[in-house]
């Protein structure tokens, strides 16, 4: 069951189907509405032809206001009659005491929020002067067909609401003068100003009976504490990041480093440190997926793109087993595509069987038959094109990667695409440029 409608101060159901046989309600807060009507109606007859309305279907959508629930209902001939039923609101004083009330257990709270009406918070409040649920004399009649007292239309319009109140008990509440979300946002302001003074008792002795930690500290039911997850206060609007990374503290401070550090090399670090988590902070803002994890080598190499000092890069060389030249080549294939085309500079791979016969019908397929080159196959995923220095190799993701012969090496020529073609063009390309050297 779903309302609709203005806001949080009136809800509006739609027409319920044909409630043929059984009882109208399932719970002991619905029962209680329909027995205030019937304590309430003088005429008993009127009761009994409000059911059979219900029962067929006659009652429309349903209003529910602060004080107020209206339907227009149809009568046996198809007549529409508008009936209210008029329920007393309570004052700002008597919400300020059921408020208390409630916090005093999360179990309540839970409860409601479970779309239950807990028996102890009717008693509690019952015994404070507040009754929460309608009795005798509490259900006014207003309708179009002018009776004086509760007719067929309005009888129809109560038995109608039972079956809301059984599916909502805040639909009773928000009769009584407040709606869901406004009643919701009161409860967690209360329930976090009274934890922030340390609950309702302010006496560190806990009283007879009452749960106790560790130490004999105060503490509550378990029931409690699960329910109390339900008044935390909504979470705040997640940060804004940032257009750029801050800048990392200065190292300058005339004192003489200890052996063995660099300060030059660990401001180096610092840098990249707040670039990376700038970059990670806009990452879990946003809807792209955080990187994977680097390994030390890949690292290194990510370090290298920076271009550092020459001292620099040489100790980032050797720190992951790699000569100058090596690095070189590595952050060229890093800047082409990061962590997939450094696995393609220095890792080999051997498809199976059938990415094999796929990738060579690709090959095949790329150019016409007086335009294909000839391509002999290196071993793993290489193809190397014969009378030219060039060379393709697949990714595992399925991409092509155009490679140049520099040197006694093979070197990464640009960016990867689906077509070898491409991929093969862009390697003349880059020779023909001197783009590789």
């Amino acid at each position: 069951m779903s309302g609709y409608g203005h806001g949080d101060e009136e809800r509006t159901f739609a027409a319920l189907p044909p409630a043929p046989g059984g009882a109208f309600t399932r719970t002991w807060w619905g029962r209680a509405w329909l027995k205030a009507l019937e304590d309430t109606a003088l005429d008993g007859a009127q009761l009994k032809a409000g059911r059979r309305h219900a029962r067929a279907g006659a009652v429309g959508a349903v209003s529910v206001r602060p004080g107020r629930i209206t339907a227009v209902v149809k009568d046996r001939d198809g007549t529409p009659y508008r009936g209210d039923v008029l329920v007393r609101e309570f004052s700002e004083e008597e919400w300020e005491r059921l408020l208390d009330l409630a916090v005093d257990s999360a179990g309540h709270i839970a409860a409601l929020l479970e779309r239950e009406m807990p028996p102890h918070l009717v008693e509690d409040a019952a015994a404070a002067g507040l009754d929460l649920l309608p009795g005798i004399g509490d259900l006014d009649a207003e309708c179009g067909c002018d009776a004086w007292d509760h007719c067929p239309h309005t009888s129809a319009l109560c038995y109608q609401v039972a079956r809301l109140i059984d599916e909502d008990p805040f639909v009773l509440l928000l009769m009584r003068g407040r709606g869901e979300r406004t009643l919701i946002d009161q409860l967690q302001t209360r329930s976090a100003s009274r934890a922030a003074r340390g609950g309702p008792d302010t006496d560190d002795t806990p009283d007879e009976g009452t749960p106790s930690g560790a130490g004999g500290m105060p503490g509550v039911s378990a029931e409690e504490a699960y329910a109390a997850e339900f008044l935390l206060p909504p979470l705040p609007a997640p940060p804004v990041a940032s257009d750029a990374p801050g800048r990392p503290a200065s190292l300058d401070t005339e004192t003489e480093p200890e052996p063995g550090i660099d300060p030059a090399a660990l401001e180096f670090l610092a840098s990249d440190a707040a670039a990376r988590a700038h970059r990670m902070l806009v990452d879990a803002l946003g809807p792209t997926p955080l990187e994977p994890r680097l390994t030390v080598g890949q690292d290194a190499v990510r370090l290298a793109t920076a271009s550092p000092a020459p001292w620099i890069a040489a100790r980032l060389a050797a720190g992951s087993g790699r000569t100058r030249a090596e690095l070189d080549l590595a952050t060229r294939a890093w800047r082409f595509g990061g962590a997939a085309a450094l696995a393609v500079l220095e890792e080999e791979w051997t498809p199976d069987a059938e990415a094999l016969t796929r990738a060579g019908a690709r090959l095949q397929e790329a150019w016409e038959d007086d335009e294909r080159p000839v391509l002999r196959r290196s071993g793993g995923a290489r193809w190397t094109a014969v009378g030219a220095e060039a060379q393709l190799r697949l990714g595992e993701d399925g991409r092509w990667w155009p490679y140049l012969k520099s040197g006694a090496r093979w070197a990464p020529a640009g960016p990867p695409d689906r077509d070898p073609a491409t991929a093969l063009a862009t390697a003349f390309a880059a020779g023909a440029t001197g783009a590789v050297g």
